[in-house]
């Protein structure tokens, strides 16, 4: 119950499915526990920084992906953001690319275990994923510097897909030293959003990258 009771003072109260998200959430966390006797899957499991730093942390930005109709997850380790934001947004379809196979087989477990419909684990490298059709939103939170990105995600950007990177207290800085790779992309960065973890856990900011369609 640790993990519940975390959640229920942690996440926003006007959070949408927030019951379920409460519940489904602990479950997922501690599935997490359970797995990571047996490998490393995050160094963070006690309840207070769980519940702040990975299932908050997830979902606090869930506005910026309310008019998406299939995300894509790259690089999605134990399950962030994307479970805890299918968990918030059931109508929107959710690809969890996670190319370590016993990761991936972690997170076909967890999808199973908590029932999510609207999520499939492919565990396949998500620059080659999204080629398949359907999805416009690619997702990640500890994936890549922004750079190494755009390099991966060029033809997407260039597709028309949007990229939401959730990044630190370095995101600005990040922005500037990837303008030149930006520039030859035609592409724009901005930071879509800025927040503050409590207890002094962390800054976030989410990083909106675009390419606009020409008119």
């Amino acid at each position: 119950m640790e993990f519940e009771d975390e959640l229920n003072r942690t996440l926003p109260a006007d959070l949408p499915w927030r019951a379920v998200v409460v519940q489904k959430s602990a479950m997922h966390l501690q599935l997490i526990v359970e797995a990571n006797r047996h490998f490393n899957l995050t160094r963070i499991t006690s309840p207070r920084e769980a519940a702040v730093k990975h299932v908050l942390d997830s979902v606090l930005p869930w506005r910026l992906f309310a008019e998406a109709r299939h995300i894509l997850d790259a690089g999605a380790g134990p399950g962030f953001p994307g479970i805890p934001l299918a968990l918030v947004l059931p109508n929107i379809r959710f690809t969890l690319a996670e190319s370590i196979q016993k990761k991936a087989r972690f997170l076909e477990e967890a999808v199973a275990t908590l029932e999510l419909p609207n999520v499939v684990v492919a565990p396949r490298r998500a620059e080659e994923i999204w080629r398949e059709g359907g999805i416009d939103v690619i997702t990640a939170r500890a994936l890549a510097p922004i750079s190494r990105v755009l390099e991966l995600f060029a033809p997407a950007l260039k597709a028309g897909r949007k990229i939401l990177l959730y990044k630190g207290p370095d995101a600005e800085q990040e922005i500037a030293e990837s303008a030149r790779a930006a520039a030859k992309l035609h592409a724009r960065m901005k930071g879509a959003m800025n927040c503050e973890l409590p207890d002094g856990m962390g800054t976030r900011t989410i990083v909106e990258i675009t390419v606009p369609r020409p008119r």
